[in-house]
């Protein structure tokens, strides 16, 4: 095209095009913030009615929020004179890619769909699914939004998860607590157990059903190994763990036993 041609092109077609330029980045624009006052209305409406839960009620955002968005950018294409069924026709025309690139997204969806229907977890719940352990933050249309322990938001597609093994450690309302306790061969183990129980039964927030397991869990060159392992839920698991290693080393050091070590014989045998 010669600068005449470009002339011609803005004399007599530029203004229109202008014009639905501008129209078009106003609907967007105001568009967008009419969806999300739309989607915010709904969430509180949700929140207010309280039939429908957390988990349920994102979810239910999030598509709302999708059928929203895309009757939106239909609304800007005719702007542009891009008909509806033209827009169809394009996409019948690229079904094959489109097929393929979707493809694992329609996969996502149809797990989320299944998952909200079974509810193997909902939003709070601490899980772990899709080789990520934290808690649920969300459930969304084609993933799920997990808060690990170290406080990383993680996003995992839901057909990960749901084609996975999923553990929902909030599901029960207690769970169990593993610890490990070693003692000297110089100790008896069953003197060690007796001054456990009474501490780590009064350790806050352990329940008392079921009771704390104490056992003799094997025997190793430096003296025994008990299991020490209280229940507590899952709010309370770290402050139980910590708290129950903190009450070990208090009791076994009021008590006076000695800290295991390897027999003469045996550091003997290992150092030659």
């Amino acid at each position: 095209m010669n600068t005449q041609d470009i002339w011609n092109f803005i004399t007599t077609q530029g203004v229109d095009f202008g014009i639905k330029l501008l129209t078009a980045i106003v609907a967007w624009i105001v568009g967008r913030w009419l969806i999300n006052l739309a989607v915010g209305l709904i969430g509180k409406a949700f929140e207010r009615g309280g039939k429908i839960d957390a988990t349920l009620a994102n979810y239910l955002k999030s598509i709302i929020a999708i059928v929203l968005n895309i009757v939106l950018i239909l609304a800007i294409l005719d702007i542009f004179g891009v008909r509806t069924t033209s827009f169809a026709a394009l996409l019948a025309g690229a079904g094959l890619a489109i097929g393929a690139a979707w493809s694992g997204m329609l996969g996502n969806f149809a797990a989320g769909v299944f998952m909200q229907v079974l509810r193997p977890y909902k939003v709070g719940d601490f899980i772990q699914a899709g080789g990520v352990t934290g808690t649920v933050k969300e459930l969304g249309l084609f993933g799920t939004t997990i808060v690990t322990m170290d406080n990383v938001t993680t996003i995992v597609g839901n057909g990960k998860v749901f084609g996975d093994n999923i553990q929902n450690y909030s599901a029960l309302p207690v769970r169990r607590v593993d610890c490990v306790a070693k003692v000297a061969n110089s100790v008896n183990p069953m003197d060690a157990i007796a001054r456990l129980r009474p501490v780590i039964a009064a350790i806050p927030n352990v329940a008392q059903d079921p009771a704390p397991d104490i056992e003799i869990l094997e025997f190793t060159p430096e003296g025994p190994k008990l299991c020490v392992r209280p229940y507590t839920h899952t709010d309370h698991y770290w402050q139980v763990y910590f708290d129950t290693h903190k009450a070990i080393v208090e009791t076994f050091g009021a008590a006076g036993y000695p800290v295991p070590e390897l027999p003469v014989a045996h550091r003997t045998v290992t150092s030659a």
